[in-house]
């Protein structure tokens, strides 16, 4: 009985891997669920990265450890809503330049990821001022795709 179920948990960790090394472009059979995934990715990031931004502005008391957990969300998160945005995924709040414009888009996407990183970084030092100086090049790296890509 042991062995049935520890086969089953390798077949369902294999199908979950498998699951994971398909491009997630090739997982959206419709524009509606690449703009819902994209969508979904920036909501979560932006809920984490607007807790540390209440933290680095003093809205809210600086508290190390969900400054180090939230910023670690963030990083996590910058990482994902690309794939949502390939060819025949138009729509939501992306301005047609999002696919007029791709290498500007991509240049935009990697540097929102580099700082997010840095933020991540700086979140774990626990130095309140090292989190203030990685917040503003996160925000502003943010801020400028949504100044040139996103439709209010």
């Amino acid at each position: 009985m042991k062995r049935k179920h520890t086969l089953l948990v390798a077949l369902a960790t294999v199908a979950t891997l498998a699951g994971i090394s398909t491009p997630a472009s090739a997982q959206f059979a419709k524009a509606e669920d690449a703009i819902k995934y994209r969508q979904s990715a920036l909501f979560v990031m932006a809920q984490h990265f607007g807790r540390v931004g209440a933290m680095a502005n003093g809205k809210v008391p600086y508290d190390a450890k969900a400054a180090e957990q939230n910023a670690d969300i963030v990083a996590a998160m910058a990482k994902l809503p690309w794939a949502g945005f390939e060819a025949a995924h138009e729509g939501g709040k992306a301005k047609p330049e999002v696919w007029k414009e791709q290498a500007k888009f991509k240049e935009l996407a990697e540097k929102m990821q580099a700082e997010t990183d840095k933020l991540a970084v700086a979140a774990k030092t626990g130095d309140l001022d090292k989190l203030k100086a990685a917040f503003g090049p996160a925000a502003a790296s943010c801020k400028a795709c949504h100044d040139d890509f996103r439709s209010r």
